[in-house]
């Protein structure tokens, strides 16, 4: 099983008592054999490519003959890193159909082959086969014309381009590498139900160019190089980039609404969505019937690999999910366009009304969601607020009279704890996640605490003693001990 950037298979196989013209005539009738089509002939060997249809895998087949041996190579010519064995399967059936072919002919049925043949091959001084092979500078310019757009492939490079360049940016500025801090990817936009809701909408969108980590990163661009390389050249630019945008916020907006407190971001509900608009086009005569199947296959097999992975935790399937389906709907509204390729209005009516109709649901959705979670850190900040005014008592002066002490600590200090009581019985109300009203079930605590400490202080100075001294302290750790606690949460 062949891994790489391009997957290969190379075989240097002796030619034993032919010589390189018999050679290379058996190399023909072999491919004519099999049925690969011959792209170069030259009488140092030849080039050919499978057959297996447009969007199904294929390989191209290089045949170099040399003095006593002849070097045979299959790479493959799609975009997949892992070939699963059929580069070393197409050179296993080249050598044995090979041997079927040399057994069916005479030397001199071999030899009168080549004199037809040779008028037809390419002279040694323009044989490309005979060029030296490719320097690593050559093969480091080859690897990232991946990252180049191209006619035919140009929103996808663009699109690598960003995420990558977005996390460049991150590290640069001190976001881990290998796994970033919740507090950075939401500083960097990813999407916070807590904030997404308080009218930072847009986090449902940028968050969709974040990644957490390099190997996420990774993972997602090669994703999107696989669909992307199969994709766009059926979609178009157009086509393409409308879906891959809309089914990120679709599936930004279905992670929105089912977690609460989970921070979500990547390309990877983008991508998702990418797969089920192919999925939908699978469905449809739009591709070749032979490669249905296999494509069918190996797309079911990613989607669902990865959907399982997902049930582990700390992957956000419903992102996926939502990607996915948003995908498939998207997919199945841009076949009547797709069908007639030719006619642009229809094409940019069908964009316009994909998107005009996505809009409509980002905007009724995201209205309608709960925003209990925003009227939480709306009454946590104004209880933070007062907890920070009922706490300055503390930092008065040993010297403050004896008055403006007693008045600070019930005005301020005992009004200000009482009214965070109110907070939290309003807190009580809302909607939200058991471990949001665990806590609060612990800030109630520390609020009678120090109230109850509060209250001592006003009757230690006010009655001149000392007496309530050890239930102030006693009362201190209490607070000490649910101060962990509240961290712990």
């Amino acid at each position: 099983m062949a891994i790489g950037f391009t997957p290969k298979h190379i075989e240097e196989v002796p030619l034993n008592e032919l010589s390189p013209k018999q050679f290379l005539v058996i190399a023909i009738e072999t491919v004519r054999m099999l049925k690969w089509d011959i792209g170069y002939l030259s009488n140092n060997g030849l080039i050919a490519y499978t057959n297996n249809g447009s969007f199904s895998w294929n390989a191209e087949i290089i045949i170099k003959i040399d003095k006593d041996f002849a070097n045979l190579k299959s790479s493959s010519t799609g975009n997949d890193m892992i070939d699963w064995g059929k580069n070393e399967k197409n050179i296993n059936t080249f050598i044995a159909t090979f041997e079927q072919v040399k057994a069916s002919f005479s030397i001199a049925e071999i030899d009168s082959q080549y004199e037809v043949l040779k008028n037809e091959l390419i002279a040694d001084e323009e044989d490309i086969l005979l060029l030296p092979p490719a320097t690593t500078s050559e093969q480091i310019k080859d690897f990232f014309s991946i990252f180049v757009p191209s006619k035919e492939f140009f929103v996808t490079p663009i699109l690598m381009d960003i995420n990558i360049a977005i996390f460049i940016l991150m590290v640069i500025s001190g976001v881990g590498i290998m796994l970033p801090d919740t507090g950075s990817l939401i500083e960097w936009g990813a999407n916070f139900k807590v904030l997404t809701l308080n009218g930072q909408w847009w986090r449902l969108f940028t968050n969709c160019f974040l990644h957490i980590g390099i190997i996420h990163l990774f993972m997602n661009m090669y994703a999107l190089l696989y669909i992307g390389a199969l994709l766009e050249p059926i979609l178009g630019k157009i086509r393409f980039i409308t879906a891959y945008l809309l089914a990120g916020i679709l599936a930004s907006l279905n992670s929105l609404w089912w977690h609460d407190l989970g921070v979500s971001a990547g390309a990877s509900g983008a991508i998702f969505g990418m797969y089920g608009v192919f999925l939908a086009l699978l469905s449809t005569d739009l591709i070749e019937k032979e490669a249905r199947k296999t494509l069918l296959t190996s797309i079911s097999i990613f989607v669902g690999f990865n959907l399982l992975n997902g049930l582990k935790g700390g992957i956000d399937n419903a992102a996926h999910i939502g990607g996915l389906l948003s995908g498939v709907v998207i997919g199945y509204a841009f076949i009547p366009s797709l069908k007639q390729y030719e006619n642009k209005k229809l094409k940019f009516v069908t964009v316009s009304a994909i998107t005009v109709v996505v809009f409509m649901t980002f905007f009724t959705v995201y209205h309608f969601i709960p925003k209990d979670l925003t009227a939480y850190e709306t009454q946590m900040n104004k209880f933070a607020s007062m907890e920070a005014m009922a706490l300055d008592i503390y930092e008065m002066p040993e010297e403050t009279p004896k008055e403006e002490l007693l008045e600070e600590i019930k005005n301020r200090g005992i009004y200000y704890w009482s009214e965070n009581q109110k907070i939290l019985q309003t807190i009580d109300k809302l909607k939200l996640p058991d471990e949001l009203h665990e806590r609060n079930i612990v800030l109630k605590k520390y609020c009678k605490l120090r109230l109850e400490v509060y209250n001592l202080m006003y009757k230690k100075i006010a009655e001149d003693t000392d007496k309530y001294n050890q239930a102030i302290e006693d009362y201190d750790k209490k607070i000490d001990s649910v101060l962990v606690e509240l961290k712990e949460k």
